[in-house]
């Protein structure tokens, strides 16, 4: 905790000499009566209107914010507790266990809420995770242990459960964040730097931005997903304001202060706050379940930008989401929605295209990535059938998803680059067929070849009709994307593996044909391939 200075009196002058010149009288302030001819109208300025709804709301909601101080202890060997970047500092301290080792004592200061009058605290995840102890203290000094009774981490929220009948608990109250504006009033309170009761003001800076929780740090995957339609504001938000409140002018809360962007981990007028759309919908499940429910689709993509449109021969106002994989034996690939299979250059950055571009989930309008996640998060449960319009080939069509419970973790597809090398240029990344991709393809155990991953777009094997795989699974820990064709054999010869159709390629030159026997939805066909020369890198 800051230590805080009081300031000094000002010294004290030395006694004037006597002197038989009168003293003027030195001006002082005197104390204006309230009936006073000058005095402003008993009607209250803009500003006096102003300072009464701030003090106003203070009053009324700080006696429901709380402090809450958590303790941990791990081994000098074991890595800190895993939080982002910007997320608050947590102070540790360190002291030898019986055995000589040193462990860390790591202890936090944050924030929190009542919820209701059943003893249950809303707070952010990142506040108690991994504690030992938990304590919250009241605004009117009652300090009472907490647990923990469920957390989320793909929202940020936990809820800890304190003795309702050691305090007078006062629930907040909530309003629909889904009506902020930019511009509105906020204010935070919570306790910055472990300063109890802190109140700050600001407006709403900007709504719908995304905050990335990485899974990597619990689950050890390559998996991420990100809170949608936080609030960001630039009421001052500082290490100790986390899970405290962002309310509005009337006194409820539209959000939990979460992060805060600054290169000094301090308040650099970027806050923001996990929104009270997304606090109705987890905090009950947490309370009841101990856990929250997303719903899935099983899809990775990006939003369509006029670059990427144009690479897929559509409009260059477009707008969208283009899917670039899908996850096998999830709801968007039991619907039959396709990923990208092809390559591209953009800026010089390789980028997959040729995927379905999904334009909107139940009548809505996606225009960015966002606007999918944020749908999902607000407006759907497990179960729940949705109707998602695409443009696939330059054509327009509806898909129905029955959404499924999002897995606890999942991998991103991340495709192997490994395109054939050589002057004659196929346009390929390949892998060779493995009992683990026959089974993932439903193929039969004999089946030999070269599986296609992906296919670099205008390359020969994407002008000849090819076609590579938009599927990621996991093979001796590496992302192979299967449900593209399978080479059998080169001009009548029997290919094996990657290295099979490497040699006869770098056999061949640039302008000659080759005839590919491929493997395609359990169907053998032919197809004659024309070789260029590789491009330039």
């Amino acid at each position: 905790m800051p230590t805080i200075t009081k300031t000094k009196p000002a010294p004290a002058g030395r006694s004037a000499p006597a002197s038989s010149e009168p003293k003027s009288s030195a001006p002082t302030a005197t104390l204006a009566p309230e009936t006073s001819s000058t005095a402003v109208s008993n009607d209250l300025s803009g500003l006096d209107a102003y300072e009464s709804t701030l003090t106003s709301v203070y009053e009324r909601v700080n006696p429901s914010v709380v402090s809450i101080e958590m303790t941990a202890k791990v081994k000098s060997s074991i890595p800190q507790l895993d939080l982002p970047d910007n997320f608050p500092d947590i102070p540790q301290f360190s002291f030898p266990d019986n055995n000589g080792s040193e462990e860390k004592l790591q202890q936090g200061i944050g924030s929190g809420f009542v919820w209701d009058k059943e003893g249950h605290i809303v707070t952010n995840n990142h506040v108690v995770d991994n504690a030992e102890s938990i304590t919250v203290t009241f605004e009117d000094g009652t300090s009472l242990p907490g647990k923990v009774l469920g957390t989320d981490r793909n929202s940020d929220l936990a809820v800890v459960q304190v003795d309702k009948s050691k305090v007078d608990l006062k629930p907040v109250e909530l309003a629909d964040s889904n009506k902020l504006k930019v511009g509105n009033l906020v204010m935070a309170i919570g306790n910055p730097f472990g300063l109890e009761g802190s109140f700050s003001v600001g407006v709403v800076s900007a709504l719908g931005r995304s905050l990335p929780v990485d899974e990597a740090s619990t689950t050890g995957t390559t998996g991420s997903y990100s809170i949608p339609d936080v609030i960001q504001t630039d009421a001052p938000i500082n290490p100790g304001n986390s899970g405290g409140v962002l309310v509005n002018s009337r006194g409820q809360v539209v959000g939990v202060t979460t992060a805060i962007e600054s290169p000094v981990r301090a308040n650099a007028g970027i806050g923001f706050a996990v929104p009270s759309a997304i606090i109705q919908k987890v905090v009950p499940a947490l309370i009841q379940d101990g856990k929250y429910t997303y719903t899935y689709l099983g899809l990775a993509g990006g939003t369509l930008t006029s670059d990427l449109a144009v690479a897929m021969g559509l409009k260059e106002t477009q707008r969208g989401i283009l899917v670039n994989s899908i996850n096998p034996n999830t709801p968007a690939d039991k619907a039959g929605l396709r990923g990208s299979d092809k390559e591209t250059q953009i800026q010089g950055q390789k980028v997959k295209v040729g995927g379905d571009v999904i334009t909107r989930i139940d009548g809505q309008e996606l225009k960015k990535f966002e606007d999918l996640v944020s749908y999902l998060a607000r407006s759907t449960v497990v179960g729940q059938v949705v109707t998602l319009d695409i443009i696939r080939d330059g054509k327009e069509q509806s898909v129905k998803v029955t959404l499924e419970a999002r897995p606890t973790a999942e991998k991103t597809a991340v495709p192997e680059e490994s395109s054939i090398k050589g002057n004659a240029w196929l346009g390929v990344s390949l892998y060779t067929v493995s009992p683990d991709v026959v089974k993932a393809m439903n193929l039969s155990e004999s089946t030999k070849g070269a599986l296609i991953q992906s296919i670099e777009k205008d390359s020969p094997a994407d002008k000849a009709g090819l076609h590579g795989g938009d599927k990621p699974v996991t093979i001796d820990n590496e992302q192979i994307m299967v449900g593209g064709d399978i080479i059998t054999a080169i001009n009548g010869d029997a290919v094996e593996n990657v290295q099979d159709v490497r040699s006869k390629i770098l056999r061949a030159s640039p302008g000659d044909e080759v005839k590919l026997t491929i493997l395609r939805d359990g169907s053998e066909k032919e197809i004659t391939v024309k070789l260029e020369e590789r491009p330039a890198q």
